[in-house]
């Protein structure tokens, strides 16, 4: 397995699963189940009705939750764990029996970036939180779930255009992180006069 091959099956589903994994998870499994795309045979896992039930349930859960400020914030606290460890999951069983090494590979690669977008969404919902009206978070939310929903999709469709989006955006990010550390670091240096 090529790493163009390794990077676009698990980026782009890492990503999504960052911001919502259990929409990512349901739409993997729709798919699969409806045929909606030819998906290879790992993608199996994720044709069983428990499955997508279930990751259905919790995406209509977080949908309504994440549209309460403040609650949204203590929503993605608890999911700190959750996203991470589903991208990494997601990004392993998206390459079937791969090595072992491929494995671990893939289990990095899919929980950096479940947790990179994560953070960058949690931290995001916060500084929305602070504005006094509710429609900024709305927005975001919608926003979010748009592009998890769109993000699996185009993983599964067009992993190579997937692949090119989720790279870009995960290079704002890191741009975006960096300028924001850099402008901290610079109005804690200055000494009050």
């Amino acid at each position: 397995m090529s790493l163009l091959t390794l990077l676009s099956q698990t980026v782009p589903l890492a990503f999504a699963a960052g911001l919502n994994v259990y929409a990512t998870v349901a739409v993997i499994g729709l798919c699969e189940h409806y045929h909606l795309i030819a998906l290879p045979d790992q993608f199996q896992t994720f044709d069983n009705p428990a499955i997508i039930g279930a990751a259905l349930v919790m995406f209509g859960i977080e949908f309504f939750a994440d549209k309460i400020p403040w609650f949204d914030s203590i929503w993605d606290a608890i999911h700190t764990v959750v996203r991470p460890i589903g991208g990494a999951l997601i990004a392993v069983s998206a390459l079937g029996n791969p090595s072992p090494t491929m494995t671990a590979l893939a289990a990095l690669i899919g929980g950096s970036t479940a947790m990179t977008t994560h953070l960058t969404k949690a931290g995001t919902r916060a500084a929305a939180n602070a504005s006094p009206e509710p429609f900024s978070n709305w927005f975001l939310s919608l926003g979010e779930d748009i592009l998890a929903v769109s993000m699996s999709y185009g993983a599964l469709k067009h992993p190579l255009i997937a692949l090119a989006v989720a790279a870009t955006l995960l290079v704002v990010i890191v741009m975006f992180a960096s300028f924001l550390v850099s402008a901290i670091r610079r109005r804690f240096a200055r000494r009050p006069g």
